[in-house]
């Protein structure tokens, strides 16, 4: 992150940034070899880093039909139940989204008319992370997105835990409407999506979050397949004011540090007491937690606690952060929605949490990080569908109009064959002369 224009004080800082950066380069060298490796053998490579990674070496990775109605009947009916509720605000959601794209088509001079369609990508990846917890809402945003957008091939993805079938993240994907689903997981989930195997059909653009190899791997592979967006650790910025509750924003913050070790947890306030109090919330609350092992670290070498003199402050300070989840807990919460441009998504007011995105609203949990919301939102029904255009002339003035106006427009620009395209068209309409076709 860029150096803040704003001068904060700061009770809690992160630890270099250069200790992460090595560990990236690992990450890449490690991530390059899988890929190359697949690539050159296929099948055998995916199932050779299944076993060193996952330990998991089934008869076949896909699961069929009948096994995956097996396990979805093991799955307790209110856990089937809480799916399809919260498929279905994701589902409405993206049609509204699906909704907000328009088709046109529109006659710009006589005779010349100028479209636009969306046509859905014929084959996604959704990958489903399954390392530390069975992510069931990571298929509700991947798979339900695109079969909305009309993608008729999803094939998803997910590793085992622990050498067992995660049955409700199993039963997620098929409730949410997966073509294929795969347990699978790692790089070699990625890469065997992208460039194909003897068993699986490479997909279009892959979908979904992951750890840091997960993350790379698309990275690496973006340009021969579409992606969703650049990801790294899940982050969470609180901003509160001196009516905010420390024992809340000390909850939220520990909810998405326990994402993983390396997942930034931070708080900007205008309340030096706010501040204080929300850091000997998280000391109390952290040996608590059942996800300790997880929350500890990211909060000890990724939280950080600024402290500000204004709002205005507060949201300028925030926009530098540009972060995935931004929380605000202010007594005017919405002043976010006019005062802030960079940030993934916002949740605003005490009434609704970053785990409600997460788990549960609608909304889509898959999110630009690591600065990324300066230029990009995250995964939404869009995302599935290429925008393309078409073009028709049908009146001869316009084609004389154009083909000379192209003839001209190119020769300037000393594009030869460009010029006489149009020159072609000027003398098929109008009869111009055609001085370069000495036949």
């Amino acid at each position: 992150m860029r150096e803040a224009a704003v001068v904060a004080t700061i009770l809690k800082s992160a630890v270099p940034g250069a200790e992460v950066a090595a560990s990236l380069d690992q990450v890449r060298e490690t991530v390059t070899g899988v890929i190359a490796d697949i690539r050159a053998r296929g099948d055998e490579a995916v199932r050779a880093y299944s076993e060193k990674f996952d330990k998991w070496s089934p008869d076949a990775f896909r699961l069929s039909d009948e096994e995956v109605e097996k396990i979805v009947a093991s799955v307790p009916q209110q856990v089937i139940d809480d799916i399809r509720f919260v498929q279905d605000q994701v589902r409405t959601f993206a049609r509204h989204q699906l909704d907000s794209l328009r088709e046109f088509e529109v006659e710009t001079l006589p005779g010349v008319r100028l479209g636009q369609k969306h046509i859905p990508v014929q084959a996604a990846g959704a990958y489903i992370p399954g390392g530390r917890y069975p992510l069931t809402a990571s298929a509700h945003m991947t798979i339900v997105t695109a079969k909305v957008a009309g993608v008729p091939r999803v094939v998803a993805c997910t590793p085992p835990i622990h050498g067992e079938i995660p049955a409700a993240t199993v039963a997620a994907m098929h409730l949410a409407g997966a073509d294929e689903i795969w347990l699978l997981g790692g790089v070699q989930a990625v890469a065997a999506m992208a460039v194909g195997t003897d068993t699986m059909r490479p997909v279009n653009l892959v979908a979904g979050p992951g750890n840091a190899y997960v993350a790379e791997a698309k990275r690496q592979l973006f340009g021969e397949i579409g992606i969703d967006l650049f990801a790294g650790p899940t982050e969470i910025l609180v901003l509160a004011d001196e009516h905010a509750d420390p024992f809340v924003c000390a909850v939220d913050l520990l909810s998405q540090a326990e994402h993983g070790p390396d997942s930034p947890a931070v708080l900007i306030t205008t309340s030096r007491e706010v501040a204080e109090q929300t850091i000997s919330e998280v000391e109390r609350l952290l040996p608590g937690m059942p996800t300790r092992d997880f929350a500890g670290p990211a909060w000890r070498d990724h939280g950080q606690v600024h402290v500000v003199d204004t709002l205005d402050e507060l949201y300028a300070l925030a926009d530098e952060f540009a972060f995935e989840h931004v929380e605000v807990l202010t007594a005017e919460p919405r002043l976010a929605l006019e005062r802030m441009t960079q940030y993934g998504a916002l949740f605003l007011g005490e009434g609704t949490c970053v785990s409600f995105g997460d788990k549960v609203i609608g909304t889509n949990h898959v999110l630009p990080t690591r600065g990324a919301a300066r230029y990009t939102g995250g995964l939404w029904v869009g995302k599935y569908l290429k925008t393309v255009t078409y073009q028709e002339v049908t009146d001869t003035d316009s084609q004389t109009l154009l083909g000379r106006l192209c003839g001209r427009a190119a020769r300037v620009e000393l594009f030869e064959g460009h010029a006489r395209s149009g020159d072609v068209r000027a003398a098929k309409a109008a009869g111009d002369e055609l001085p370069w076709n000495t036949a």
